[in-house]
C-alpha cells in the first residue's frame, strides 16, 4: 500500500527556516510526480509546490512561496524535501506530501499524515 510519512515539522520564529521531508513507499517513487500541500487552520487545503519524477525537469511554486521555499527529491532514497527559508506567520499549516491530481492544485490520490509548521514569536 502506499505510504507517504512527513517529517520536519516544528515552531519556528519569524524569518527562520525549516526542512521538511517525506518518506515514501509502497509504490514506484522514481516514477511518479509528487508535490506539497499545506493547511491553515480554519482555511482549504492549499497547493504548495510540485516536482515532477525525474526531479530537475518540471518544478512549480505557489505564488505565495516562490523564491523561499525549495522543493526536491532523493529516487535513490524514496524520499521528497521541501526547505523552506524566510518563513512567514502565514506559513503556518499542517504541510503534507501528496502523490496524483493536478501539479497545480491541491489535488491528490494519496496524502501523508502531515507535519505541523508553527511559525511565531
Amino acid at each position: 500500500a502506499v505510504q507517504l510519512v512527513e517529517s520536519g515539522g516544528g515552531l519556528v520564529q519569524p524569518g527562520g527556516s525549516l526542512r521538511l521531508f517525506c518518506a515514501a513507499s509502497g509504490f514506484s517513487f522514481r516514477t511518479h510526480d509528487m508535490k506539497w500541500v499545506r493547511q491553515a487552520p480554519g482555511k482549504g487545503l492549499e497547493w504548495v509546490s510540485f516536482i515532477d519524477y525525474t526531479g530537475y525537469g518540471r518544478i512549480f511554486y505557489a505564488d505565495s512561496v516562490k523564491g523561499r521555499f525549495t522543493i526536491s527529491r532523493d529516487n535513490s532514497n524514496n524520499t521528497l524535501y521541501l526547505q523552506m527559508n524566510a518563513l512567514r506567520t502565514e506559513d503556518s499549516a499542517m504541510y503534507y506530501c501528496a502523490l496524483g491530481g493536478d501539479p497545480s492544485a491541491p489535488t491528490y490520490n494519496y496524502r501523508g499524515q502531515g507535519t505541523q509548521v508553527t511559525v511565531s514569536s
